[in-house]
């Protein structure tokens, strides 16, 4: 069973096997294609028509079943490896250890946000930018530019707290739970993140820096965390609701899996710690 680990808590030699088993998707052309598929949804995921990725209930099985494909295929490059998590309530800083040259490198330049350190940095030649927003082909970033904090603890728990997964609209306009772990209400925690490391994690081609995986990693621990929490609450909508996902209909781009398929986390992964 593959154990998600808090990035902070990885070895030496299991940061070293993530990042080669990154910079070989990256090589193979694999990694790029998610980018795409990310990037697709997000352009296409709008309040009022169909939406699946984002603004919507099926924002966290979609990107549960995203995150399950990206690390399937790291592990066929490398049986392994698992997805990090990054918690961002607690490594708040750009000195957190995930910054470090020796796992992702740190914040970009102030001319330009290129990122300078690390294995993904464009003086490598391992991480071109293929699939971007601009003409730029390099990783960007610029930690704390965008928003100056990140989420705190106190603000997740805040979200943790509510106990309605999502309710109509279904779009950016919803109260609940899941609207509110997405960003568009309330304390914002996924969308800020998003923000506070700029560059290309500010736009639909966000998968091109890889903390993408490990920020996500991290929402879908907070939404197993919600589950335990409340174990009463269940995925809404349950049925015949015009441009979402329902509860048991198919999610497009795999059309052969539905949120229903995707509500117990421990049928693929376990975490390291699962707090309520």
């Amino acid at each position: 069973m593959t154990v998600r680990k808090n990035q902070a808590a990885l070895t030496t030699d299991e940061k070293r096997r993530f990042v080669a088993a990154v910079i070989e998707l990256k090589r193979s052309g694999r990694y790029d294609d998610f980018v795409r598929t990310h990037n697709a949804f997000i352009m296409s995921d709008t309040d009022d028509s169909e939406r699946t990725g984002h603004r919507s209930p099926s924002f966290l099985p979609w990107h549960r079943r995203f995150l399950l494909d990206f690390e399937q295929a790291l592990q066929s490059v490398d049986a392994s490896v698992a997805l990090p998590y990054w918690d961002w309530s607690t490594d708040r800083t750009v000195r957190a250890s995930l910054w470090a040259p020796d796992f992702l490198g740190g914040t970009g330049r102030s001319s330009d946000g290129r990122v300078t350190d690390g294995p993904f940095a464009a003086g490598g030649g391992n991480w071109p930018v293929n699939v971007r927003v601009d003409g730029r082909t390099y990783l960007r970033r610029s930690l704390g530019t965008g928003v100056r904090e990140l989420p705190t603890r106190a603000e997740v728990e805040s979200v943790l707290s509510m106990a309605t997964y999502d309710m109509a609209p279904w779009n950016s306009a919803s109260d609940g739970f899941r609207n509110h772990l997405e960003g568009w209400r309330g304390v914002n925690l996924h969308n800020r993140v998003h923000v506070w490391v700029g560059g290309q994690m500010a736009t639909g081609v966000s998968p091109n820096d890889p903390v993408f995986w490990l920020h996500h990693a991290f929402i879908d621990k907070l939404w197993a965390r919600w589950q335990r929490r409340h174990p009463e609450a269940a995925y809404v909508p349950g049925g015949g609701t015009p441009d979402v996902v329902d509860l048991d209909e198919a999610m497009k781009p795999w059309n052969d899996v539905r949120p229903a398929d995707l509500l117990d986390h421990t049928r693929f992964y376990t975490f390291d710690t699962l707090e309520a």
